[in-house]
């Protein structure tokens, strides 16, 4: 996603990822970008390192830097590993998701975009289904919305993304 985002001349762009060592590689990546591209702008790239489960921690990020577009792509995604692990995969899958949209809310923040998974359609294992409840959630919090709500939801599915943190095709170069 940033490295699409970056080529539309953001201001700003805040990376926040818990894994220092992807957040370091998508911050040298667009760093690169920046250099090799006539980029319009030189949009300031902000790495934080934090977890969506950290309620306080994404207030404090969403409050100070007032992003216009929320990309929520914090997710567990590896089926046989959340299929081990249910009770953390529900916790950032769908909680986790929960706490980043309320806040987004809070702070009215224009739009929110909720990147799910393909595995969401009828789901036959858990993180499916947790990638479907946190749809439902954000559902949820469309048609509950308050009068004078100005966050806006969205939601897309991604199958398996070419080349991304878990594909497939690291593995097949191996």
């Amino acid at each position: 996603l940033a490295r699409q985002i970056i080529k539309l001349n953001p201001k700003k762009i805040l990376l926040i990822d818990i894994s220092e060592y992807a957040l370091y590689q998508i911050l040298s990546e667009l760093e690169e970008i920046k250099l090799k591209k006539k980029l319009k702008t030189e949009p300031e790239l902000i790495p934080i390192i934090a977890s969506v489960q950290d309620k306080l921690k994404m207030t404090e990020i969403i409050k100070n830097f007032k992003p216009d577009i929320v990309y929520h792509a914090a997710a567990y995604k590896h089926v046989p590993l959340v299929e081990q692990n249910i009770c953390e995969g529900i916790k950032n899958n769908i909680f986790g998701t929960l706490n980043v949209a309320k806040i987004s809310i809070d702070n009215d923040i224009s739009n929110f975009v909720l990147i799910s998974s393909d595995k969401a359609v009828r789901p036959t294992n858990i993180m499916g289904a947790t990638k479907r409840l946190s749809e439902i959630c954000l559902q949820a919090l469309f048609s509950n919305r308050k009068e004078g709500q100005k966050t806006k939801f969205s939601m897309v599915r991604f199958g398996n993304v070419l080349d991304s943190s878990g594909s497939v095709i690291p593995k097949f170069r191996k």
